[in-house]
């Protein structure tokens, strides 16, 4: 029995890629949640919005690597985030102005603004492709590893590496940072206030003196500041293909549904359980059996559940039994 050899094995294949994950999904799951709570509807378009975020930091990216710009052991992709925000930013400020503001008037309700935003998601998507095209674009640069496998083994003596991407290093601090600012705006600031109180009671808040149209400017603002960080994350991390981004919208809601819809720390558990899952299960167990196992007991077979190619079933079945057997989810956010 090899305890540490078995448990480098876990860490590397299951454990750091699953926590790079659930970081890119609870980012994705906090604007899903942001908008349900504040605006009070499914956004099914936020996949894309998130393809859109990544795709305009893609082309600037391309753009500064023409100039020999880079952000030398980082990727370049880093200094290019910030013109991918804002320019989601703008697009979700068209897009409400131009389409969910003349159904808000209209006090149109929740399943109308679902329908609006699968329209919204078609023509993003379509958008998307049409600008940079359906296959995969890869734009990561700058150092691979934070620490690679054959340091790892030098320095600890073991027969199993542990490898950690730069791009993962990058995704956890990141999130981390976006949600302590998240958390400090929604409680500490008045205009995050504001937005709480229009969360929890329209009536009450209008009569408070709160301007809803700020408070939604606000909302879409940080949902798309969100939502480019999330798909930049995923995209270094794995590569960018649009179509990757509309099929994220699963595990995403999964994520926001399984903490709670509405509950900002019910989103990040949340990505972290689907994750955590996801990876667990799709995950070949044969090489951490190997070493823990005795000789006699060693697998033949890869002890793999189920294919990767079926990762997002695995979020299905858990957004079916939370919706089953408790839809508030588990930090008591509000019923689907």
């Amino acid at each position: 029995m090899d305890i540490l050899n078995a448990l480098v094995a876990f860490t590397n294949f299951v454990g750091v890629p699953a926590i790079a994950y659930g970081s890119q999904l609870a980012l994705g799951a906090l604007g899903v949640t942001l908008v349900y709570s504040v605006l009070r509807f499914s956004n099914f378009a936020h996949g894309d919005t998130m393809a859109f975020g990544t795709m305009i930091t893609i082309l600037v990216t391309w753009l500064f690597q023409s100039w020999g710009l880079s952000a030398g052991p980082l990727p370049t992709a880093l200094l290019a985030l910030p013109f991918g925000i804002l320019a989601t930013m703008a697009l979700a400020l068209v897009t409400d102005r131009t389409v969910y503001r003349f159904y808000r008037t209209q006090k149109a309700k929740p399943v109308v603004f679902v329908m609006v935003s699968l329209g919204v998601m078609f023509m993003m998507n379509g958008l998307v492709r049409f600008i940079i095209g359906p296959g995969d674009q890869r734009f990561s640069d700058g150092e691979r590893f934070l620490i690679s496998a054959r340091e790892f083994k030098a320095m600890t003596g073991l027969r199993e590496g542990l490898a950690i991407k730069t791009t993962q290093g990058i995704t956890v601090i990141t999130a981390v940072i976006v949600v302590a600012i998240l958390f400090w705006f929604l409680n500490k600031t008045r205009t995050g206030k504001s937005m709480r109180a229009y969360s929890d009671n329209e009536d009450l808040a209008l009569l408070s003196g709160i301007n809803p149209e700020r408070v939604v400017m606000y909302t879409w603002l940080i949902v798309a500041t969100l939502a480019t960080i999330a798909g930049v994350l995923y995209g270094l991390d794995k590569s960018f293909k649009p179509f990757t981004y509309f099929q994220l919208l699963l595990p995403i809601f999964a994520a926001a549904i399984v903490g709670g819809l509405g509950s900002p720390v019910g989103a990040i558990a949340g990505g972290f359980i689907i994750a955590f899952s996801e990876v667990t299960v799709t995950y070949a167990w044969k090489k951490v059996l190997t070493y823990i196992v005795p000789e006699a007991l060693k697998p033949e077979g890869l002890v793999q559940l189920l294919s990767t190619d079926y990762k997002f079933a695995v979020s299905f079945t858990i957004l079916v039994i939370v919706l089953l057997f408790k839809p508030t989810g588990l930090f008591k956010g509000k019923a689907v």
